[in-house]
C-alpha cells in the first residue's frame, strides 16, 4: 500500500509550511502529494506551486470539483501540469454537492451520474488527441448550439500534444450507483469515510462496474485511496484526547455539510448503520449546537475512520485497511518530524 499526503484546501490563510511537508514526503518514499478544493482555494495551483521542487512524487487532485470547470478546462489543467511534471498527475474529480454548485459556481446539480460520464469521456478525448472534441450528451454538448449560441463553433483538437493519453482519472463516489459507475469508467476511486468495517458495504458496488461490459478496470489494477487521519500515541489516554479532538470534524460531515434534505456525507454515516445518530447529530448542528453534535459521535465510529494508536496498533490497523483493498493511504501531518516517522514506521 501507498501513502500520499493529502494538503486539502485552504482555511482563511495559505498555511504555513507546506514546501517543507512535501519536500518531506518525497525524500520518505511517499507515492504522491494531493490537494483539495471547496470554496476558495483551487487544487491545481498549489500542485504547481510546491511539486515544482518535486521530481519523483505524483501530484494529485483530490478532488477537482467538476462544477467549477468546463471537461475541457480541466483536461487542459491536467494536460498542462502533467508536461511540467513530467507525466506525474493524478487527476482526481467529484461532483460536490447542490449547495456548492449551485450556490457557488451557479450551474445546475441536477443528474450527477450523467454528467460525470461525460466530463470524463470529453476528458479522455482530449487527452486521447485522436479526433476533434465533440459531445451528445444534454450537460455538456460540444459544439455547443443552445440558447445564445451564434452557430460557429467547431470541433477542435487540442493544440499541445498531451504527454500521456492516460493521465489516471480517480473519482469521489459515496452512494451505491455512483461507486459503481466509478468502478466501470475511472481507473481509482476516492472513498470518504471509508473504514475497514465498512468496506464489505462497498465491495458489491464495486464489483457491480468490474462486471460492466466496457469496464475500464478489473479490481486488481484499480486503485482505492482512502483518507485517514493517522497519528502514533504514547498510551490510552493520549489517543483518547485525540478521538475526542476530531469528533467535531465528524459532526461536520455528518450534520453540516450540506443541506438537511441533501447531505450526501450524512447518507454514508446512514448506510454504515448509523442512521439514528446521524439524524440527531444533523438536527443538532443545523440548530446551531455543534458542541452537542459533537459530544453525540462515539469513540468506536472515530476510532473505526481513523488511524490512531500506538507504533504497533497504527501497524496493526494499516495491514486491516490494506487487507481490504485500500492501495493509497492519503494522510495529513502537521510537521515534516511527523511524515518522516511514519514513512520508517510503515517502511
Amino acid at each position: 500500500m501507498k501513502l500520499g499526503l493529502q494538503l486539502g484546501y485552504w482555511g482563511a490563510q495559505p498555511p504555513h509550511g507546506v514546501g517543507e511537508l512535501v519536500a518531506a514526503a518525497e525524500d520518505a518514499g511517499f507515492d504522491a502529494v494531493f490537494t483539495a478544493e471547496a470554496w476558495g482555494s483551487d487544487a491545481f495551483t498549489p500542485l504547481a506551486w510546491w511539486g515544482r521542487e518535486t521530481s519523483r512524487i505524483r501530484l494529485g487532485t483530490s478532488i477537482v470539483q467538476m462544477s467549477g470547470r468546463t471537461p475541457t478546462s480541466i483536461a487542459m489543467h491536467a494536460l498542462t501540469l502533467d508536461h511540467l511534471s513530467g507525466g506525474r498527475v493524478i487527476l482526481g474529480m467529484g461532483v460536490s454537492g447542490p449547495q456548492v454548485v449551485e450556490g457557488w459556481y451557479g450551474q445546475p446539480f441536477a443528474k450527477p451520474l450523467a454528467r460525470t460520464r461525460e466530463v470524463v469521456d470529453v476528458i479522455r478525448q482530449v487527452l486521447a488527441r485522436e479526433a476533434p472534441v465533440t459531445n451528445d450528451g444534454p450537460h455538456h454538448p460540444m459544439p455547443y448550439a443552445g440558447p445564445g449560441a451564434v452557430g460557429l463553433g467547431k470541433p477542435l483538437k487540442s493544440i499541445v500534444h498531451p504527454l500521456r493519453a492516460d493521465i489516471p482519472i480517480w473519482l469521489g463516489a459515496e452512494g451505491p450507483k455512483n461507486v459503481a459507475q466509478t468502478a466501470e469508467i475511472a481507473d481509482g476511486w476516492i472513498p470518504i469515510f471509508y473504514t475497514p468495517n465498512s468496506a464489505g458495504m462497498y465491495r458489491p458496488w464495486l464489483d457491480e462496474g468490474f462486471a460492466r461490459p466496457g469496464a475500464r478496470r478489473t479490481r486488481e489494477d484499480f486503485e482505492i485511496a482512502a483518507t485517514c487521519h493517522l497519528q502514533i500515541v504514547s498510551g490510552a489516554e493520549e489517543k483518547q484526547q485525540v478521538l475526542d479532538g476530531m469528533k467535531p470534524v465528524v459532526a461536520l460531515y455528518m450534520g453540516g455539510m450540506g443541506a438537511q434534505e441533501a447531505n450526501f456525507h450524512n447518507q454514508v454515516f446512514v448506510r454504515m448503520g448509523y442512521a439514528d445518530l446521524a439524524a440527531e447529530v444533523q438536527r443538532l448542528y443545523l440548530g446551531g449546537e455543534k458542541d452537542r453534535a459533537a459530544a453525540l459521535v462515539p469513540d468506536e465510529l472515530v476510532d473505526d475512520m481513523h488511524i490512531v494508536g500506538t507504533e504497533g496498533e497504527v501497524r496493526e490497523k494499516v495491514a486491516a485497511w490494506e487487507e481490504t483493498g485500500v492501495t493509497t493511504l492519503m494522510l495529513s501531518f502537521r510537521s515534516p518530524e511527523e511524515v518522516r516517522r511514519v514513512a520508517e514506521l510503515l517502511a
